[in-house]
């Protein structure tokens, strides 16, 4: 089945289900990448913070897919924020990736006491006007973060990937996304598996649509209009959640979700972390 794509304020088109790798062992990484990609994912999200880079591109040469038909994004590392760095840091990630590009380049962290992101995000405008990457993004910026970002430099980010899931759900920074034509793209989609999918009553909409817990919450991501890469090392797994274009949630099922907010983070203050 067909993914769907959303459009980005640059003009480009990404897959809006991808597979995420984080916290997945470089050695096991061609494995379980090969495995998404013969499900039919074509969208890819790694980081220099994971260290397993190289394993996605592994995965990506052996499967001879052609490169155009793959979304590849990768990340800063917080160690690496300034101009020159995020760049040379990107080089490297090319390198690991075995590739001359990737999609979507994206900031971690904003690291706000450090006080550099937006030198950091003026190295993104040189990496993407050098085709090292072709769309630039964010990932954990909050709303001061993004707005000096457009008080200061040329460019609006493509995304922001930020924690989302029903019991975070972002209502203020969604808001001000959404006014600005910024793509959400939600880390830790079904909560990292920390008691959102036993939830009584999100397991009882599951049962009453005939799906997994699993699954409503992605498709409730996506009618959001989210983009979403849950990760799995069970390849059954991955393929329930490629499962998602086949049945709808009504207003009030995705009603039903929203209410399980709670505001409490699973991943760190975006504020102070890093």
């Amino acid at each position: 089945m067909a993914v769907p794509t959303i459009k980005l304020n640059d003009g480009r088109e990404i897959p809006q289900l991808g597979f995420g790798v984080f916290q997945i062992d470089n050695a096991t990484t061609a494995e379980k990448v090969k495995a998404a990609l013969d499900i039919g994912y074509r969208h890819i999200d790694t980081a220099q913070m994971y260290g397993n880079e190289e394993g996605v591109g592994q995965a990506i040469a052996d499967s001879g897919i052609p490169r155009d038909e793959l979304w590849i994004t990768t990340k800063l590392n917080n160690d690496s924020h300034g101009r020159k760095s995020a760049v040379e840091k990107l080089d490297e990630s090319l390198q690991k990736l075995g590739l001359d590009h990737v999609d979507l380049y994206l900031i971690h962290w904003p690291k706000p006491q450090d006080d550099r992101y937006v030198e950091t995000w003026q190295g993104f405008e040189d990496a993407r006007s050098a085709g090292k990457t072709l769309s630039i993004g964010v990932s954990n910026f909050q709303v001061p973060h993004l707005e000096r970002l457009a008080k200061e430099t040329d460019t609006v980010p493509v995304v922001n990937q930020v924690e989302f899931h029903p019991q975070l759900v972002q209502r203020e920074l969604r808001d001000y996304l959404r006014q600005h034509d910024i793509a959400v793209e939600a880390w830790s989609p079904i909560g990292q598996g920390k008691g959102l999918l036993e939830n009584s009553q999100l397991t009882e909409l599951a049962e009453k649509v005939g799906r997994s817990p699993a699954q409503v919450v992605l498709r409730w991501h996506i009618q959001l209009g989210n983009i979403v890469f849950p990760k799995s090392n069970n390849p059954e797994r991955m393929k329930e959640n490629f499962e998602l274009f086949d049945f709808t949630l009504s207003d009030d099922d995705m009603a039903a979700v929203e209410k399980l907010h709670t505001g409490e983070r699973i991943g760190p203050d975006p504020d102070t972390f890093g």
